[in-house]
């Protein structure tokens, strides 16, 4: 494989949930735009894992830290809005929106999702550590062990979060919040992000 094979671009995973596209999503659309946010994440997972074969092979050169540098300002923005869209507004909306049974499903799904934000908040700090000290290294720099073990379990454990969202929490969202909910949600997610 050719050194600049390594780093290919990554495909958004699409997302199938009833009635939202996750690839054309906006802030118009705010469950969509959650769906292709969990798309962009996997899309970032996949590089934090080229990104280790490529240091293997490669060490620290100019595609590396390239890659690094749009890592960490992908999990440093982008990611930090996502969990706050959730935490803010989404949750609140659908213990809000929560009737019979799904009270306690509501409750225990957000509780655990936010708990799941703590834990993803704490190893992202500890492998941002790591890839920013590999990011200003020489060239000829080895990748640390502990790199791979820090990439691994975030990668793991972000990808069960999607997993948890696209099956429970974006199709509960999908079938209890109405038109103004969402549209006061999706003015918040704007707002976060200064439009």
């Amino acid at each position: 494989m050719a050194k600049t094979d390594v780093l290919v671009a990554m495909t958004v995973t699409s997302i199938s949930l009833p009635g939202l596209h996750a690839p054309t999503a906006s802030l118009e659309v705010p469950l969509e735009m959650l769906a292709a946010c969990l798309g962009r994440v996997e899309k970032q997972c996949e590089t934090l894992l080229h990104l280790l074969e490529h240091l293997d092979r490669f060490g620290v050169d100019t595609q590396a830290q390239e890659a690094i540098a749009a890592v960490i300002r992908y999990f440093d923005t982008a990611a930090v809005h996502h969990h706050a869209d959730e935490e803010i507004d989404l949750f609140p909306a659908l213990l809000e929106a929560m009737a019979g049974s799904d009270a306690v499903c509501i409750r225990a799904l957000t509780e655990g999702l936010t708990q799941d934000h703590v834990r993803l908040s704490a190893q992202w700090a500890a492998l941002k550590t790591s890839l920013q000290a590999l990011q200003n290294a020489r060239a000829d720099t080895k990748m640390e062990p502990e790199l791979g073990s820090l990439t691994q379990a975030f990668v793991s454990a972000y990808r069960q979060q999607i997993e948890r969202e696209e099956t429970e929490l974006l199709p509960m969202a999908n079938r209890l919040l109405d038109d103004a909910q969402l549209d006061r949600i999706g003015i918040s997610m704007r707002w976060r992000r200064g439009l």
